[in-house]
């Protein structure tokens, strides 16, 4: 037996429903002091230094996968040749 409950409600009543925290004028703030900073030229101000923590992840996130693919197709390239007789 297959039941499809479909609910039709705004992200903002979702959140609610969750109980989890209005956090949007904390991101206008943050998104205001960036932009500030960044429309006044602050000196020392890099906008990538700003992101430079999430390539990172998304950089290291990616290596791991490909080695993992690596490893996978490196695997069942072996076929059973390494077989225990």
């Amino acid at each position: 037996m297959k039941i499809n409950i479909e609910v039709d409600i705004s992200p903002e009543e979702f959140r609610k429903l969750m109980g989890w925290p209005d956090v949007q004028g904390f991101q206008n703030e943050i998104f205001d002091q960036i932009r500030d900073k960044m429309v006044n030229g602050v000196e020392g101000y890099d906008p990538l230094s700003v992101m430079q923590p999430y390539l990172a992840q998304s950089a290291g996130a990616m290596e791991t996968f490909q080695k993992l693919m690596s490893g996978i197709m490196q695997v069942y390239s072996e076929g059973g040749s390494n077989k225990k007789e």
